[in-house]
């Protein structure tokens, strides 16, 4: 009898901390989409969970657990290098998104290494992995770096970070060399002082850069490159002298991707979903329908609504429990996120739109999973729905 009344007694005693959640958090945000789930499924707290709404950059949780399920933590991308016997040298993007300045030195030499010192007759950029009409919804809408047109070869996010004094450009980092493209460019639309541009929505633009860059790491690897740089495609049968392959795994990437929230970066490894699971050349139609055979696959076609891979489209809508049912299925690779606040969580910002999503650990209720949207710009408010949701829990 006694052991009966006690389990009673536990089942009892949540209750409480339930109301007290429900009534701290639509004391702060009465009109906010909040849901908060334990792992076992049992909803804590739902308020507006319905409610579509646009998810801004917490978006990029889907991206990052539908390339864990396709291309998986240890996939690299490759990208391929090719000399024929007048020594024109072949280089052929594969949508690698972080061939930056560190990672171009350590190519060159090994490319230098491959194909040896003898000068280079010229390059040919081959960027046919990405049609040159690509173009990710809302990206035409801003010129902010993070936003750079996407390539299946760009380098340093195809963005230049130099500094202008006067009419005298130099690059703003050690390790990147300036080029007469990059001073072109920064003369053009760069501050004055020191900043970063992206390369705006010229494919042709972004093209030369990436082969200025590549010959100049090639120069300083003891190289030599005398011809043009030029666009075009690898010749039929010839095979490459030397591939390489990203240092940072995936895994590595979707780090650094859900930290900075870049958008140029998530949206090359969105289309890298549907590159390697549908054949290239990529689009963002073989990607979105890879993503939603995927989500309709857990149930998940009508609750969450994809118009590509970053975030930055006001198209993309949530709901809810439809994200919180993600993020059970990402909750293996929850370590890859690091919020602004220490804690496994991914922020989402746009006017008019501030989001919040990911796991909290709780004293009564172990870790849960939760979503917070606000139609607002009051980013702060939505740490001041978490920490209520942590503390009364």
């Amino acid at each position: 009898m006694w052991s009966r009344l006690l389990a009673f007694a536990l089942l009892l005693l949540p209750a409480p901390a339930l109301a007290g959640v429900k009534e701290a958090v639509a004391a702060l945000a009465p009109s906010a989409t909040v849901l908060v789930m334990d792992a076992k499924g049992n909803e804590l707290l739902a308020q507006n969970a319905d409610e579509p709404f646009v998810p801004a950059s917490v978006t990029k949780i889907v991206t990052a657990w539908l390339a864990m399920e396709v291309l998986g933590g240890d996939y690299r991308f490759e990208t391929r290098f090719y000399l024929d016997g007048k020594r024109v040298l072949y280089v052929r993007g594969g949508g690698d998104p972080f061939l930056i300045s560190e990672e171009l030195a350590t190519l060159a030499t090994e490319l230098v290494a491959a194909v040896g010192k003898k000068p280079i007759a010229g390059i040919v950029l081959d960027a046919s992995y990405y049609p040159s009409s690509l173009r990710i919804p809302g990206i035409e809408d801003t010129d902010e770096a993070y936003n750079a047109l996407n390539s299946a070869l760009a380098v340093n996010f195809n963005t230049v970070y130099a500094l202008r004094s006067g009419n005298k450009v130099r690059s703003a980092e050690t390790q990147t060399p300036i080029t007469p493209l990059a001073i072109t460019e920064f003369r053009a639309r760069g501050p004055s002082g020191k900043g970063r541009i992206s390369l705006s929505q010229d494919p042709a633009v972004s093209l030369q850069y990436a082969g200025e860059l590549i010959a100049a790491f090639i120069g300083r690897a003891g190289g030599t490159v005398k011809g043009k740089i030029s666009t075009g495609t690898v010749p039929e049968r010839l095979e490459p002298v030397y591939v390489h392959r990203q240092s940072r795994t995936l895994s590595e990437i979707l780090v650094e991707l859900l930290r900075a929230s870049n958008n140029y970066i998530a949206n090359q490894v969105f289309l890298e979903v549907g590159g390697h699971r549908r054949g290239g050349p990529v689009s963002l139609e073989k990607s979105l329908q890879v993503a939603n055979e995927m989500l309709a696959a857990h149930g998940l076609a009508a609750a969450i609504h994809l118009e590509e891979g970053s975030g930055i489209s006001r198209n993309n809508h949530f709901t809810a429990r439809g994200l919180a049912e993600v993020l059970e299925l990402f909750a293996p690779h929850a370590d890859l996120l690091h919020g602004h606040d220490g804690g496994l969580n991914k922020t989402g910002t746009m006017e008019g739109v501030s989001t919040l999503a990911g796991y909290a650990d709780t004293s009564s209720h172990g870790q849960v999973r939760f979503v917070i949207s606000l139609a607002s710009n009051d980013g702060e408010m939505r740490f001041r729905l978490l920490r209520a949701i942590e503390s009364e829990l």
